[in-house]
């Protein structure tokens, strides 16, 4: 390892934070999760079992606990939008000190939240691109060949962007720095809210999408582009195109497997952000309106 070890702090031990808090733990790093008291006890007593495609299967004895209480140099947030609140009750500022607040969340108006939370020069903006998912107590199944991180940070020091980067890919995962945060968060969420939002609303998959909601498809990617390129992004609806037309046929959302299972599901977190950033721009998102409009009267 060419950093010495960081203390490490997530907040939702889910598909995301158990690998990524799993992948830090088994490179040397002390890694506490903070979760519900059911949650940190099971994972307290059994550890975390990874199952990956990308790092093989192994596992990781584990500390958990509701409420942190000690310092850490990076908290890693990835709680799903619908629970972020509760979930950062755990995490209380004070007990944070100096460390870096590394969320891994889908949408854009969290790093508002968080930093009316925390100190704002410590809150980072952050995407991942991963497929995990947790199967059980736990228990997450690393489905993708990769994992890759991006972090931007406009109020933070780069040297200590460039320092947790060099942690993680240390560990394992890919990680890059980016110049400016809104283009990081918005090049991710042209992408994943056509994704989220058609899958979801079609009850189909990327190649059902692609094959019967074409025009639906080609009309969101640009309305959510537009609304990014306002926003500082650089992205163009021919690249998020692009990106759609080579996903894997069978490819769901998380969006769509979460209302598939019952849970809570990310419609405000990621097409009602596109549609309030329209609205503060000035861009018209009628399309994406009509969806996330339907959605909502579902009840999702």
């Amino acid at each position: 390892m060419t950093e010495s070890p960081w203390s490490v702090a997530v907040v939702g031990p889910g598909g995301v934070g158990g690998l990524v808090g799993a992948v830090l733990s088994r490179a040397g790093h002390p890694v506490v999760y903070v979760a519900r008291p059911d949650t940190a006890a099971a994972l307290t007593a059994g550890g975390l079992a990874v199952t990956s495609a990308q790092y093989g299967d192994f596992h990781v004895p584990a500390t958990a606990v509701p409420r942190l209480t000690a310092p850490v140099d990076v908290c890693v947030v990835a709680a799903k939008a619908t629970g972020l609140d509760a979930a950062l009750e755990g995490a209380p500022a004070e007990a944070l000190g100096a460390g870096l607040v590394l969320p891994l969340l889908n949408g854009v108006d969290h790093l508002a939240a968080l930093r009316e939370r925390f100190p704002a020069a410590q809150v980072l903006a952050g995407s991942i691109r991963v497929e995990s998912t947790r199967v059980g107590p736990g228990r997450i199944a690393h489905t993708s060949p990769f994992c890759a991180v991006e972090v931007a940070g406009d109020l933070a020091p780069t040297a200590r962007l460039e320092t947790l980067a060099a942690q993680l890919r240390t560990a394992g995962i890919d990680a890059v720095v980016r110049d400016s945060e809104a283009a990081l968060l918005w090049d991710k969420l042209a992408f994943l809210a056509p994704l989220a939002l058609l899958t979801t609303a079609y009850a189909g998959t990327a190649g059902e999408v692609r094959e019967k909601h074409r025009a639906d498809l080609e009309a969101v990617a640009g309305e959510v582009v537009s609304v990014a390129r306002a926003a500082g992004a650089t992205v163009d609806t021919a690249a998020v195109l692009g990106l759609f037309d080579r996903v894997p046929p069978g490819m769901k959302s998380s969006m769509q497997r979460d209302v598939e299972a019952g849970r809570p599901a990310e419609v405000d977190a990621i097409g009602g952000a596109v549609l309030r950033a329209a609205t503060r721009h000035g861009v018209d998102a009628p399309v994406t309106a009509r969806l996330v409009a339907e959605l909502r009267e579902r009840g999702i």
